[in-house]
């Protein structure tokens, strides 16, 4: 093979690597949509990189620190991707460089592939140092056209980062206001019993309305950045998939067994929450469990769940049509939460809150340090007024 033919070669090569690297940051940045083709950088870099890195946590960490680990995912990542974008241009017209006859003077130094990345990375961050100077026309056209990307690629970074902060930031405040009105971690009887009050399903039905315009925002917001869904949330026993799932619950059951009691709502809620979370199952590439997965909610359960709203305004009601159509709606969405917190190593929150815990917002560090081991027996929120 000819020095002609390998210097074509590496220049196709090298217009690929750029072609590549353009496509997938303007995917990814300047036109964000839900993009579900296998062969995309971003899309392998995710898979394969949190695959490694999730393993890792797990294998090296204890129990306790697997959450502080796992969120350090979500930042890093965003900057290791970012550098791969950059040195992929760099590589690019270096190849491209080299492959057209390394077209530049140095101070008495040989024209080697090594000289070609320097001159590319000097003009891709556009260094100007001036001690490797295009002399040719297709050198100084490089030159120029690399120049240009290395300032839109800085210009597009300054503007997606605080992009992604804002619709972090925007997805956590809703997080955080289920704390008061659905326990830590959040559930769906919480949901209800702290509802079982005067004006309770009015509350009740305004609150639907908001978790109905957060799952479209949280939509909107992760199909665009896939990336928000490894930022994890302030508290361990929070995240946006317990929160999801909260929402689908307690519309499921407002549905099957509170009929009239904002039911309409509860409706158009779970309809929104259950197109995000098939929606984000596409993106993610994990499709729904099998029927093989421990029931969330078995017989006795619902019979407890049953008990704890009698005593509200909010009663559950009984019967095999209700029993089976709970069972109808929970099939529709239960097996894309399975799947999703496999994959993302998130929990699902059960039906029922365990009979010892405590919302966040009544503890802090040195509270727990000065209560030890001191079980806290679960708060009557019944009169409660949130």
């Amino acid at each position: 093979m000819g020095p002609g033919i390998i210097r074509s070669l590496i220049a196709v090569i090298g217009f690929v690597i750029i072609a590549i690297v353009l496509w997938d940051g303007f995917e990814t940045i300047v036109s964000p949509r839900r993009v579900t083709r296998k062969m995309r950088l971003t899309r392998l870099f995710y898979r394969y990189t949190w695959r490694i890195w999730s393993a890792t946590v797990y294998a090296i960490s204890s129990n306790k620190r697997n959450e502080t680990y796992l969120s350090f995912y979500g930042p890093l990542s965003l900057l290791f991707l970012l550098s791969i974008w950059a040195a992929g241009l760099v590589l690019g017209f270096g190849l491209l460089h080299w492959a057209f006859g390394s077209s530049f003077s140095t101070a008495g130094l040989p024209a080697v592939l090594g000289e070609d990345m320097y001159l590319s990375g000097t003009n891709f961050f556009t260094l100007g140092l001036g001690d490797v100077v295009p002399r040719s026309i297709v050198g100084r056209l490089l030159t120029v056209v690399e120049a240009g990307l290395g300032f839109g690629f800085l210009a597009l970074v300054i503007g997606y980062l605080p992009a992604l902060n804002q619709s972090f930031s925007n997805r956590e405040v809703i997080i955080s206001m289920l704390d008061a009105r659905a326990g830590s971690p959040p559930t769906a009887t919480e949901v209800l019993r702290r509802h079982g009050y005067d004006n309770g399903p009015e509350d009740l039905r305004q609150l639907l309305s908001v978790w109905e315009r957060w799952s479209a925002e949280l939509l909107e917001s992760h199909l665009s950045y896939p990336v928000l869904a490894y930022f994890r949330s302030q508290h361990d026993n929070q995240s946006w998939l317990s929160t999801l799932a909260t929402i689908l619950d307690t519309s499921c059951l407002v549905m099957a067994g509170l009929r009239g009691v904002c039911s309409h709502q509860a409706e158009l809620t779970f309809a929104m929450a259950r197109h995000a979370i098939v929606d984000l199952s596409i993106i993610f590439s994990t499709p729904p469990s099998g029927p093989d997965r421990e029931d969330r909610l078995p017989a006795a359960e619902l019979k407890h769940l049953r008990a704890i709203l009698a005593e509200t305004r909010l009663s559950f009601a009984e019967g095999t049509p209700v029993d089976h159509k709970l069972t109808e709606l929970r099939h529709m969405y239960e097996p894309y939460l399975y799947s999703l917190a496999d994959h993302l190593c998130l929990s699902i929150p059960p039906w029922i809150p365990g009979v010892t815990f405590r919302d966040n917002w009544e503890t802090s560090a040195w509270g727990r340090v000065a209560a030890g081991t001191k079980k806290v027996v679960r708060q009557d929120y019944r009169h409660r007024h949130f």
